[in-house]
């Protein structure tokens, strides 16, 4: 009994805090700029129950055309996650975040990424704490990881974006129209170097970054278990489980939440995929000091790509997206890695070998010369 209460007084006060927040927006503002407010603020309230899309929709609305704007919406949203130490309005305002990334305007991307680099802390929620209830440090955790991925893929995307123009020579002062490199909408932004055109450096600075990409995907994986004796469907309990029934991974704000970026896993696991066929390809041309890090490369990928495997099949159980459009992970076995090592010990003992047979080559051409160099100079004595 006390534990309902006790959750029933959170949940009160939560609605407290929301409705306070609304009437603040509402008298702190302008008119458009409170109606934003109050939007961020409804997106991202105390019930635990995923955002309303009619919200984002407002949000994205509002500040489509409007630099100010943008700048307004991201300064609320830090603002609202500095704040806060409840794991669903955290949750619920990256999950804003990661709608206003992927679907709005491209200067989201940069007022967020300057903001956080200029120290406000944006996507770092590395210290935050939920301490609300003896179950919330799953909550907390999924926060934490889900922040990091943000900001991994912001970093990614506006790396490739000055990578893109620093191909062609051109200043690499950000350009507010131009169209971000998306997960979500690969259409908008085609690669300014095709892959198999890269050199291998590039090659490797690119694969390096995207594993880093797919190692905070995977680490979003929600903790926790079930304590009901019944599993419902995710369309059945999106609705209808009681929420004091489930743990993080079987949450419905949670599971809602890692909707998009399982999305978007799949095309980073295809870019990964694609580096990978380019370098197989070119394996056997690599100096050997490359072909080492290909192996490096390829040990961590089999790793990534078994937990990969695991977390898509936990996917498919709890019922995020349809079976069909997840990727078969390739299996990188054992046998696969001994026939690279393999290569390149016997390429290593080969290349060896040619240093030693230069190396006695040179021995003997400077015999011969000093043999030579000693015949004329016994020479010149006899005479």
């Amino acid at each position: 009994v006390s534990i309902m209460t006790s959750s029933k007084f959170r949940r009160a006060l939560g609605a407290v805090k929301d409705q306070t927040s609304i009437g603040l927006a509402k008298v702190g503002s302008s008119t458009s700029l409170a109606d934003l407010d109050v939007a961020i603020v409804k997106a991202s309230r105390h019930e635990e129950y995923p955002t309303e899309e009619k919200y984002i929709r407002e949000i994205l609305s509002l500040t489509c055309y409007s630099r100010a704007y943008i700048s307004a919406c991201v300064n609320t949203i830090s603002r609202r996650l500095n704040k806060t130490k409840n794991w669903i309005v955290a949750l619920k305002t990256l999950m804003l975040v990661q709608r206003l990334l992927s679907e709005g305007d491209p200067a989201y991307e940069q007022e967020i990424f300057f903001s956080t680099r200029r120290g406000t802390r944006f996507l770092n929620m590395s210290d935050f704490r939920d301490a609300s209830t003896s179950n919330s440090w799953d909550y907390s955790a999924f926060v934490r990881t889900y922040a990091l991925y943000l900001d991994e893929r912001l970093e990614f995307r506006m790396q490739s974006r000055r990578g893109k123009r620093s191909a062609f020579g051109i200043d690499e002062e950000e350009d507010p129209q131009e169209p971000p490199h998306n997960y979500a909408n690969q259409q908008s932004c085609p690669r300014a170097t095709p892959v198999h055109e890269m050199k291998a450096e590039k090659l490797f600075s690119r694969m390096q970054h995207v594993q880093q990409l797919l190692e905070r995907f995977l680490a979003c994986r929600p903790t926790g278990f079930i304590q009901s004796s019944y599993h419902l469907p995710f369309t059945i309990s999106i609705t209808h489980a009681p929420a004091c029934k489930r743990e993080a991974k079987t949450n419905r704000v949670v599971i809602v939440a890692l909707f998009p970026i399982v999305k978007e896993s799949f095309q980073i696991y295809y870019d990964i995929t694609e580096i990978m066929g380019v370098l197989i390809d070119r394996f056997m041309e690599l100096e050997i000091h490359d072909c080492a890090k290909v192996f490096e490369i390829f040990c961590r990928i089999g790793k990534q790509f078994d937990e990969l495997d695991t977390f898509y099949s936990w996917c498919k159980t709890i019922g995020i997206a349809r079976s069909s459009e997840y990727p078969e992970v390739e299996k990188i076995t054992p046998k696969k890695l001994e026939v690279m090592e393999e290569y390149i010990r016997d390429k290593s003992a080969l290349a060896q070998g040619r240093k030693s047979v230069k190396a006695l080559l040179e021995q003997q051409k400077i015999e011969e010369i000093d043999k030579k160099l000693i015949g004329t100079t016994l020479k010149k004595k006899k005479i």
